[in-house]
């Protein structure tokens, strides 16, 4: 998602912070994962990023009372992440990763930049940017509390070894906990230059071990933002203008509105009015009575009257007409292309996409007597909140603190996305009343403001030879993607090229003589935003759809085809081999079940945030509509830290992707979404959920994501089943709008 960024070097030092700023009253020892100049310099955020400089981030708590207090660079919203960086730390350390306390960290200075000197939780970024950060503080606590038993015993570290939280000393019999030597070891300067525990050596890292968060979700302990409650706490709901760019005119009803039970005030917001009463309910049903009129913005982004999907389907069609930035040239495309026994083309398109995360948006905010603010606010980065949530409040920085509770659900939702985000609205609300005030959106509202996953266009051009084989391959990818949107072009190189666009449909492992792959910019008008998986989610629909075609085109056997373009690839060889595995072998051509329906199988690749997937999809035809039976994926990230957590992201992220793949899509008329809530924009039930089967292909490749590779592959497996079994080529999504029949 975020590609190009730096990681946070492995020679970064480990800082003993425990006598710093009183983050310690209760004693005990305090590590933080510094940064080295050279990276310092790399991570320091721009002029108006949080900056936090007194503080110290990334590091590990151990008090006397036995905790062991982890605070996270990164926010958990399901993924596992709070155990998974627990279980780095108590590898190394020789602890026991359940006795573990994980929250996520406040905004801070650079340490825990640790995403190429950015701060966020997205782009399977967290596991490997902090894999050797998170083991190497755990190393270092060891060592200190290592020595620290030396120094109370009066005997040669060399002679002391560690168990699970305990220091022993095999000549004498004697035991200490690390509880009761944190404080000692508080005062100690952390060793440098510590060797990691050899993998060979894992007692922790690659086990089941539970997830830390299952207890306070199961029992209803667990809080979320829409879950805050401070004390004079005012709630708030707000009606949004019917186009993006709309800005709020005059309330006409006022008086109105301002009798009904429980309205405590009428505010204009950026975007819409608000309405603040002392329940959610009051404030809701107030909000839906609002008679009011809007303005057109004089500057920023504007979502014109006359926009529609169809309308900017078209002008994406016409765009592709035309030669764009190369983002891979390979060969002579033109002359392969010119020469080739047989060309093939075809045009793919995916909808616009809502996040629609369990938890709409909300935030609840503070106005403090000493001039600070809280914040309680979804996030993925707690920084750019911060300094976003200090300029509308014309505050600094450090007078901002942002609170970040769990996630309830989050896919990319929770970025900075201008419109696309509540606190602005909640802080302009707190000012004007004076009181704090909790902010919901509602679900009509949460899908009216979303940063939706653009409507995404490509057109695909193939040689080939006279025996059927793939020479030449051509394609545009066209459209603007939340990369170009929200970093601009110093993000996308020269000539530009946007990488959120482009991805998925270049740089594919597969070995193809003479290909050239273009990025086709078209402005959009509407907020867009980070999706599961990102551009991967609909352009290896797009790209392994029309390798399909062309090994039809070619008479090619779509499996024997795969494995032919990579021969020089063992990895991405291995993969198919554990997928055709799982599946019970490859099964090309239709078949009848044993239950007696008539069904076909499927197969897609896809390479996202530095992990391999290979997926095979087993579909029937019931009344018009696709029945996924089962789909199995197989997964390389290189190297794991969590069997569990893998196999349930890869389970969560099929799941997105077949919930995309049949049946979501926002649909723009007159500027406007049409869909609102889940009655329009209808997800996966229960009842169409497939088996899903997910194995681990751990190749040793540099540690890969996990949280979003799952998703790509499914769309165009499920696509090349349907047209294995019924003829019909898809090229538009969701798989519903098509009425399916047998072949």
């Amino acid at each position: 998602m975020m590609d190009g960024f730096d990681f946070l070097p492995p020679d970064a030092p480990v800082l003993n912070v425990s006598r710093r700023d009183g983050l310690l009253a209760a004693g005990g020892l305090l590590l933080a994962f510094g940064l080295t100049s050279r990276a310092r310099a790399q991570a320091a955020p721009p002029p108006h990023a949080a900056t936090h400089g007194h503080k110290v981030q990334a590091f590990l708590r151990l008090t006397p009372d036995g905790a062991i207090h982890l605070l996270s660079p990164f926010i958990e919203g399901g993924q596992g992440i709070f155990t998974g960086m627990a279980m780095l730390v108590a590898e190394d350390m020789d602890a026991d990763p359940q006795k573990f306390v994980v929250t996520a960290a406040p905004p801070s200075g650079p340490e825990f930049a640790t995403v190429g000197g950015r701060r966020l939780t997205g782009g399977s970024f967290s596991t490997r940017t902090s894999y050797t950060t998170m083991r190497t503080v755990g190393a270092t606590a060891r060592a200190m509390l290592m020595q620290a038993a030396a120094d109370k015993w009066g005997v040669d570290p060399s002679s002391l070894l560690t168990e699970t939280g305990v220091v022993a000393h095999p000549p004498t019999g004697r035991r200490v906990t690390y509880a009761e030597l944190a404080e000692a070891a508080a005062a100690l300067t952390p060793p440098t230059g510590l060797v990691l525990k050899d993998p060979s050596r894992f007692r922790v890292i690659g086990t089941r071990a539970k997830r830390l968060d299952t207890p306070a979700k199961s029992t209803g302990q667990a809080r979320y933002a829409i879950d805050t409650k401070v004390p004079d706490m005012l709630q708030a709901s707000v009606v949004h203008a019917p186009r993006g760019g709309m800005q709020p005119g005059a309330v006409t009803n006022g008086p109105a509105v301002l009798a009904m039970p429980g309205v405590h005030s009428i505010h204009p917001v950026p975007g819409g009015f608000a309405v603040v009463a002392d329940s959610f309910w009051r404030a809701r049903k107030a909000s839906e009575a609002l008679e009011a009129t809007w303005t057109e913005a004089a500057e920023g982004r504007r979502v014109p009257a006359d926009f529609s999907s169809a309308g900017h389907l078209e002008r994406l069609k016409a765009a592709g007409r035309n030669p764009g930035n190369p983002a891979e040239q390979v060969g002579d495309v033109d002359a392969a292309l010119a020469g080739a026994a047989r060309r093939i083309q075809a045009d793919y398109d995916a909808p616009f996409l809502a996040h629609a995360q369990l938890e709409p948006m909300s935030t609840t905010a503070r106005f403090n007597p000493d001039g600070t603010l809280d914040l309680w606010v979804p996030n993925q980065a707690p920084e750019a909140f911060q300094a976003l949530a200090a300029r509308a409040a014309g505050l600094e920085p450090a007078q901002v603190r942002i609170h970040s509770p769990l996630l309830g659900g989050f896919f990319g939702r929770h970025f900075t996305y201008g419109p696309g985000n509540a606190f602005p609205q909640a802080i302009a609300l707190a000012k004007a009343t004076g009181r704090p005030v909790k902010l919901t959106w509602t679900r009509e509202e949460e899908f009216n403001r979303d940063a939706y996953r653009p409507l995404a266009h490509a057109q695909f051009e193939a040689g080939l030879d006279a025996a059927g084989k793939l020479v030449a391959l051509r394609a545009r990818a066209v459209g603007e993607g939340p990369v170009g949107m929200h970093f601009g072009t110093a993000r996308m190189g020269n000539p530009p090229v946007d990488t959120s666009v482009v991805e998925g449909i270049a740089f594919k492992p597969y070995r193809i003589a003479n290909k050239r792959i273009d990025y086709v910019p078209v402005p959009m008008p509407v907020t867009i935003g980070f999706w599961r998986s990102v551009g991967h989610s609909m352009n290896d629909y797009f790209f392994e759809s029309f390798l399909d075609e062309c090994a039809d085109a070619g008479g090619q056997d779509k499996l024997a085809m795969r494995r032919d373009l990579l021969g020089h690839s063992p990895r991405h060889l291995a993969l198919l081999d554990a997928v055709v595995e799982m599946s019970g072998g490859w099964k090309p051509a239709a078949f009848v079940a044993a239950d007696g329906s008539r069904r076909a199988r499927g197969i897609a690749m896809a390479s996202p945030f530095g992990s391999e997937t290979a997926t095979i999809a087993e579909v029937s035809v019931r009344r018009g509509e696709v029945v996924v039976h089962d789909l199995w994926i197989a997964i390389d990230p290189g190297r794991i830290v969590n069997p569990a957590l893998v196999e349930a992201q890869v389970r969560s992220a099929a799941t997105i992707g077949l919930s995309s793949a049949l049946l979501e899509e926002v649909v723009f008329e007159n500027g406007a979404p049409v869909q609102r809530n889940f009655d329009t924009y209808p997800i996966l039930a229960r009842d169409r959920m497939p088996n899903v089967h997910a194995r681990i292909v751990e190749s040793g490749a540099p540690i890969g994501g996990v949280g979003e590779p799952g998703t790509p592959g499914v769309p165009p497996a499920v696509a090349n089943a349907v047209a294995t079994l019924t003829g019909q080529r898809l090229r538009s999504l969701p798989l519903s709008k098509a009425r399916l029949g047998a072949a």
